[in-house]
C-alpha cells in the first residue's frame, strides 16, 4: 500500500513539476534580441517569483552582467510577480540624417526592435521596449494605455552590472551646491565597484556617460541615456555600486539652485501613456568605436525644425576669460573687431552686456562688422513660457542670433522640461541655444538643432578655480572624447595660452588641437586680442580656416587617458590632430599616405622653443610612414596642403 501511495503521488506531482518547469521557459522563450550583424545581443530573463533582469553580450562573450529591471510606483509595483503578456514580432527600422554638428556629418544604421509587455500582480500592464544595432543596445520602459491619473515612479531599480575586473573613467555627480550638479568634475580611473574618490565637491553618485572596459580589457562600453524630452528627470548612477551593480538614481529634491522649483519630491511623475528615456549601453571593440558612436543621437527623435538653413556652425571669439571684469563696450566692441579680422561668424556677449549695448551700442557694432552677436542669460529667466517667448523675440529684433544659458545646475524633471522649451521657442525665433552651468546632454542636438553646444564639462575657465587641473588636464583632455563629447556636442573653450591663477602644464599646441578635437556647435575660443595677433602667419591661416564641424572623423590612436590622434576633415580641408594625456613622451607612427590622398605636402604644427607659448611649424612631402614623439602634454596637427 505504501509504494501505491508514493507511485500515485509522483504521478500527480511530475505533470505539476514539468507545467512549473515548461511554463517558466514559456516566459524566457525571444525574451531577446540581437543585432542585424548578430554580435550585440540584449537578453531579458524572468525569475519563478516574477523579478526581471538582463544582460548583454557581444560575439556571446558577456558585456553587462545579469542586472535587474523593474519600477515601483507609488500605487504599483514592477519589480515582483511579472509575467509575459505579448511580445512583438522583430522590426527592422533605419535612421538615416544628417547632424549640424557632428564626427561625421552623416548617421546612417539599421536596427532590429521588439517590445515586450508584462503584467504585474494587479493585471496592469508595462512595456520594455528593446533595440539592438552594430553600436550596441538599448532599452526603455513604456506605459501604453492611456490615464488621466498622475503616475509617480519612487524607484527604479535598472542596474548595470560589470565585472569587477574591469576598469572604467567615470564622473562623480555632484551634490546640489552654489554650482551643482553641473557636470564640470573630474572623470576618476576606478575599478569597477570602487568607492568616489577624487571628487571636486561632495557627491552622491556617478554621472552618466560612464565608461568602462570590459571583457578581459576585449572591449569597451558607454552606459549614457537618451531622450529625457521632460517627461522624466535626467538620471546618474548611485554610488554604492554594490560590487560592480551601478543603480539607476534620480535627480535629487534639493537640486533648485535659484530656480523656480517648488520644495517637493524629485520622483518622476506623469500621466499615460507615458514613454521613458532609452537606458543606452553603446559597445565597441576599440574605444575609438565608442568615440564615433552616434546611438545616442539614433535614438533621439528626429529633428523638430523643418527649415534648418539658418543653422550654422561657426567660430567666436569671447572676452571673459582674458578680461573677467571689464563689461565695458569697449571690450566686447574689440572682441567683435578679433571676430571680424579671423572671419569668425560669431561673437559672444557675456554677463554684463545689456548695459554696455545700451552705453555703446555693442550689438549694432558687431552687426556693422558682419559678425552676429551671442549673448549670456540666467537660467531663472527662462523659466516662465510667455517672459521667455518675449524675450527671445525682443532678443532675435535686436539682431542677436543665439543664446548662452547659464546656471542650471539641476537635473530634475522640470528642469528637463522647461530646456525642451527653451530648444523649440528659440528655434521660432531662429535663436541658437548654448547652455552653461547645465546637465549633460542627451543626443538632444539631433531633435532641435538649434543647440549647437553645451558646458557640462570641465573646461579652461578650471585655470582659475581648482588648482588641481593643470595636472590633470592632459589627461581629462584625452578622455572626454570617449565620454562627454559623445552624448553631445562640447563648449571647453579651448586656446587659453594666457597663465591664470594655476599656471598651465600643457603645451601650446595641445591647448590649440584642442579646439580640434572636441566637437562643438560653435567654438569659443579663450584668450586676449594680444595673443591672437602675436601667432605666426600660418596659425592665424588656421583659425581662419578652421572648421566648427566636420564631415568625416576617423581615429587612428584612441587610448582614454593616455593618448588620442584624429583624421578629421571638412569640404576640401584634411587634418590629423592628436595630443597625449601623460607625462611621458610618446613615439607615434602614422601612414600619412593613407590620409593624405589628393594632397602633396603637409604643415607640421608642434611644440616651439618655449612649448608652453611657442609653436614650429614645418613643411614636408607626403610620405608612407611619419614618426613623431608626441610630447609630455604635448600636441601636434597635421594640415594636409594641396
Amino acid at each position: 500500500m505504501r509504494k501505491m501511495f508514493i507511485h500515485r503521488t509522483l504521478s500527480l506531482l511530475i505533470p505539476a513539476v514539468f507545467f512549473v518547469l515548461t511554463s517558466g521557459k514559456a516566459q524566457n522563450k525571444d525574451l531577446y534580441l540581437k543585432s542585424k550583424d548578430n554580435l550585440n545581443k540584449i537578453t531579458l530573463s524572468l525569475t519563478e517569483d516574477g523579478k526581471l533582469s538582463y544582460k548583454v553580450t557581444r560575439r556571446d562573450k558577456t558585456i553587462i552582467l545579469d542586472s535587474p529591471l523593474g519600477l515601483n510606483l507609488e500605487n504599483n509595483d514592477f519589480t515582483s510577480g511579472l509575467s509575459v503578456v505579448n511580445v512583438s514580432p522583430i522590426e527592422e527600422k533605419r535612421e538615416k540624417y544628417e547632424l549640424k554638428v557632428a564626427n561625421n556629418k552623416v548617421a546612417d544604421h539599421f536596427f532590429k526592435t521588439k517590445s515586450i509587455t508584462f503584467k504585474n500582480k494587479q493585471g496592469a500592464l508595462i512595456t520594455i521596449d528593446l533595440i539592438a544595432g552594430e553600436e550596441g543596445v538599448a532599452f526603455r520602459y513604456k506605459f501604453a494605455e492611456k490615464e488621466e491619473k498622475t503616475r509617480v515612479v519612487k524607484n527604479e531599480i535598472t542596474g548595470f552590472h560589470i565585472d569587477q575586473n574591469a576598469k572604467g573613467w567615470l564622473q562623480p555627480y555632484n551634490k546640489a551646491g552654489d554650482y551643482t550638479p553641473g557636470y564640470e568634475d573630474f572623470y576618476v580611473n576606478v575599478k569597477s565597484g570602487d568607492p568616489i574618490s577624487g571628487a571636486r565637491n561632495v557627491s552622491v553618485g556617478w554621472c552618466m556617460p560612464a565608461l568602462f572596459n570590459v571583457n578581459d580589457t576585449k572591449n569597451w562600453v558607454l552606459i549614457a541615456e537618451s531622450g529625457a524630452e521632460g517627461v522624466f528627470p535626467g538620471c546618474h548612477l548611485q554610488p554604492d555600486s554594490n560590487g560592480g551593480m551601478y543603480k539607476i538614481a534620480f535627480a535629487e529634491k534639493d537640486e533648485k539652485f535659484t530656480l523656480p522649483l517648488p520644495d517637493t519630491n524629485a520622483y518622476p511623475e506623469s500621466n499615460l501613456p507615458w514613454t521613458m528615456p532609452w537606458r543606452v549601453i553603446l559597445i565597441g571593440d576599440k574605444a575609438g568605436d565608442i568615440l564615433l558612436s552616434t546611438l545616442i543621437t539614433d535614438l533621439a527623435p528626429a529633428s523638430k525644425v523643418e527649415d534648418t538653413s539658418w543653422i550654422v556652425p561657426g567660430k567666436a571669439a569671447w572676452s571673459w576669460w582674458s578680461h573677467p571684469d571689464d563689461f565695458t563696450p569697449e571690450m566686447y566692441k574689440k572682441f567683435t573687431d578679433v571676430s571680424a579680422s579671423f572671419g569668425f561668424r560669431y561673437t559672444l556677449f557675456d554677463a554684463g552686456w545689456e548695459k554696455a549695448n545700451k552705453e555703446g551700442k555693442i550689438i549694432d557694432h558687431a552687426l556693422s562688422k558682419g559678425v552676429q552677436p551671442l549673448v549670456w542669460g540666467y537660467s531663472a529667466e527662462y523659466f516662465n513660457p510667455e517672459k521667455r517667448k518675449k524675450r527671445f523675440k525682443e532678443l532675435a529684433d535686436m539682431g542677436v542670433k543665439g543664446v548662452k544659458i547659464d546656471f542650471w545646475c539641476s537635473d530634475r524633471q522640470e528642469v528637463m522640461s522647461t530646456l525642451q522649451s527653451v530648444f523649440e521657442d528659440a528655434a521660432k525665433e531662429h535663436l541658437l541655444v548654448n547652455l552653461h552651468g547645465t546637465t549633460v546632454p542627451r543626443g538632444w542636438h539631433r531633435t532641435w538643432p538649434n543647440f549647437v553646444t553645451a558646458e557640462a564639462i570641465l573646461g579652461t575657465e578650471s585655470y582659475f578655480y581648482e588648482p588641481r587641473f593643470p595636472e590633470m588636464a592632459a589627461q581629462q583632455n584625452t578622455v572626454l572624447p570617449f565620454t562627454r563629447n559623445v552624448a553631445g556636442p562640447a563648449d571647453y573653450t579651448p586656446f587659453a595660452l594666457t597663465f591664470r591663477k594655476y599656471t598651465r602644464l600643457n603645451t601650446a599646441v595641445h591647448e590649440l588641437a584642442m579646439a580640434m578635437i572636441y566637437t562643438s556647435g560653435i567654438i569659443h575660443f579663450a584668450d586676449s586680442e594680444e595673443v591672437f595677433n602675436s601667432l605666426p602667419n600660418e596659425l592665424k591661416d588656421l583659425f581662419k580656416e578652421m572648421p566648427a564641424t566636420w564631415d568625416k572623423t576617423e581615429y587612428v590612436i584612441a587610448e582614454p587617458g593616455k593618448e588620442i590622434v584624429l583624421s578629421r576633415k571638412k569640404d576640401n580641408l584634411s587634418y590629423i590632430i592628436g595630443i597625449n594625456g601623460t607625462n611621458s613622451v610618446s613615439p607615434i607612427s602614422i601612414d600619412l599616405a593613407k590620409y593624405g590622398k589628393g594632397f602633396s605636402k603637409f604643415r607640421v604644427i608642434s611644440e616651439g622653443a618655449d612649448p608652453l607659448m611657442e609653436f614650429k611649424i614645418s613643411n614636408y612631402p607626403i610620405t608612407s610612414k611619419w614618426q613623431y614623439n608626441l610630447a609630455p602634454k604635448g600636441g601636434f596637427i597635421i594640415q594636409f596642403i594641396k
